[in-house]
């Protein structure tokens, strides 16, 4: 795992667009237009941003994966996250989903808990180099990482299918929430 740096924000921003472009919970948020799939990418370069100022962006070895990590604790407003803001809103959200997107995310705040964290925003794998380990290896180094800082890792999925695998790494369903679709909470205790 490699920390990613200013010049890979673009095999990020690619990586995570092409891995979450049938993703419920992204699709929820970004406007559903003829520029949906740049609106994913903003906001996976809003991710990205918001990662880089009060996170981590991690990379596999071979560039073919990535994980945002965020550790909320450390997040505060700047004058830079209220330009992020609302750069997000104007590409990828649109004023009309403005009140659908707070709606959400307040939902979501609700049921976070209050505790340092380390939260995995996003992680995912070009879809052409799935299958071959490269996601479980990031997330056991994701694991080791936050295992390092005492910190338990949460993350939500809107993508059943994917629950076994969080399973298979110590994660277990906390919570869910019903949007038209369902967000599965998950975490994982940090290892003693």
């Amino acid at each position: 795992m490699i920390k990613a740096e200013a010049i890979d924000k673009t095999t990020v921003i690619n990586v995570l667009s092409s891995s979450f472009e049938d993703n419920q919970s992204v699709n929820f948020i970004v406007s559903q237009d003829e520029k949906r799939a740049r609106r994913i990418q903003a906001l996976m370069d809003y991710s990205y941003e918001i990662c880089s100022l009060f996170g981590e962006v991690w990379l596999s070895d071979d560039k073919n994966a990535c994980a945002l990590i965020l550790y909320p604790h450390q997040k505060r407003t700047t004058l830079k996250s209220i330009w992020l803001d609302i750069r997000l809103i104007v590409q990828a959200i649109g004023l009309s989903g403005i009140s659908n997107a707070l709606k959400r995310e307040a939902k979501i705040k609700h049921l976070q808990p209050k505790e340092e964290m380390t939260y995995l925003w996003f992680i995912g794998v070009d879809p052409d180099f799935q299958h071959r380990d490269i996601g479980n290896k990031l997330l056991k180094e994701i694991i080791i990482h936050s295992n390092q800082k005492k910190l338990p890792v949460y993350l939500e999925t809107s993508t059943l299918r994917n629950i076994p695998w969080y399973e298979s790494h110590g994660f277990h369903t906390y919570n869910q929430l019903e949007l038209g679709y369902t967000l599965f909470f998950l975490k994982r205790k940090p290892d003693k």
